[in-house]
């Protein structure tokens, strides 16, 4: 029997179903191939499920994503000429081992640690002239209202001193955020020490024009799935149609995904001792990266998680929230910008391997990850995500009035 995705692709609104779908991808420079690869998987298991034309972008409501995640984002989202996603979820990877080595390209040599210490020093490790390009290659003049689902990207306007949130929920009451995805790509991946700030502007439809002075979304949101959560709870209080009849306060109805790209083993990278002899360059570059990136985006990341967990752990919907992130990564692998073939091949094996693992849930009290009895494997709980976000899209075309429309006109 054929889909009715084939009549209709995107995905209909929540007001059909019982579920607000919602993803949510980390920050993490190169590490993004691990979010990939685990998105490569989810999306292959849709496939089985409902056809081969099956994507990612037909199944949630929200894809939020942060630096690394901004781009993954997009390319699950931007449409290509026959308005269908511009990537698969498994072309992501091969875009990261293709692009990333000329992205950050590596400085080899005795004076390699010299050229760093001075780039840190003088600005960026990186110019991001060949990120530029390629985004701007990749995305053309698509915008963020022409997304195939909702996104929303955290930045920072290091102007203003405060976040910058591009979020498709926000286009009709500021016009002014409707920018080129490939500025907001550049703007949310630009991690203060690696890649220059970005500036742009923006005109609508009165001519007015907005400035952008932009670094990287995750000094503010490294982990977007709160914000994500919380732009949904505006169009409720809103009043949104699409959200009928959810309540504000019904996160019992969020279906919630956040994938992680990995972090280094708690105990092992720096200790007080070390830093308590840091100055600026120590904070700026130690033993071949940035522990002051790594400290905000890490701090980030872990909050989110642990203010999402006690509140689906309240609510009792534990179940409702899956987190996949990997904690154990040795002091390479972790890297933002080590882009060496050796380094990345090792993140598509942490990825892969990530899928093997026991689901996992942060510990309130320590901050680590560990496993949960009876959940399975990643891989085991992805299939029977899945089988939920299948099950939430063809409750929504049986019952929405607009699929209905389409069938009697076949």
């Amino acid at each position: 029997m054929e889909r009715t995705s084939s009549i209709i692709n995107q995905i209909q609104p929540p007001t059909y179903g019982t579920l607000v779908t919602i993803l949510s991808i980390d920050g993490g420079g190169i590490r993004g191939i691990i979010p990939a690869t685990i998105l490569s998987y989810l999306e292959s298991q849709l496939q089985e499920l409902d056809g081969e034309d099956a994507r990612i972008a037909d199944y949630f409501d929200v894809i939020a994503g942060t630096s690394a995640g901004s781009l993954v984002t997009t390319m699950l989202t931007a449409p290509d000429e026959n308005n269908r996603p511009l990537f698969t979820a498994k072309d992501i990877k091969a875009f990261y081992l293709e692009h990333s080595s000329r992205i950050f390209p590596q400085h080899l040599g005795p004076f390699a640690l010299i050229i760093k210490i001075l780039k840190a020093v003088s600005g960026p490790k990186y110019n991001g002239k060949y990120l530029h390009g390629l985004l701007r290659e990749k995305l053309g003049k698509t915008r963020l209202n022409q997304t195939l689902t909702n996104v929303v990207i955290p930045t920072f306007d290091i102007k203003k001193l405060q976040p910058t949130i591009f979020s498709t929920y926000e286009i009709k009451s500021s016009p002014g955020l409707n920018a080129l995805l490939s500025d907001i790509c550049i703007g949310s991946s630009a991690a203060p020490t690696y890649l220059p700030a970005h500036y742009f502007q923006t005109k609508d439809s009165r001519g007015k024009v907005r400035d952008f002075h932009l670094i990287d979304g995750g000094v503010a949101a490294n982990n977007p799935a709160l914000v994500a959560m919380g732009e949904v709870t505006k169009e409720v209080f809103r009043g949104n149609p699409d959200f009928f009849p959810i309540k504000p306060m019904d996160y019992g109805r969020f279906l919630v995904l956040s994938i992680g790209t990995g972090s280094p083993k708690r105990d092992e990278k720096y200790d007080a001792d070390q830093a308590s002899r840091w100055g600026i360059l120590g904070w700026l570059i130690n033993r071949g990266s940035t522990p002051l990136v790594d400290v905000f985006t890490q701090a980030s990341e872990d909050m989110v998680d642990i203010h999402i967990s006690v509140l689906f752990q309240a609510l009792h919907c534990e179940s409702n929230y899956l987190r996949i992130q990997d904690d154990t990564l040795s002091e390479n692998i972790s890297s933002l910008d080590i882009a060496t073939k050796e380094n990345l091949d090792n993140l598509v094996k942490i990825g892969d391997g990530l899928l093997k693992k026991p689901v996992s849930r942060v510990n309130l009290e320590t901050g680590i990850f560990e496993p949960i009895e009876n959940e399975g494997t990643n891989e085991e709980v992805l299939k029977r995500f899945a089988k939920k976000l299948s099950q939430e899209r063809k409750l929504r075309e049986a019952t929405s009035p607009h699929v209905k429309f389409l069938i009697s006109r076949r």
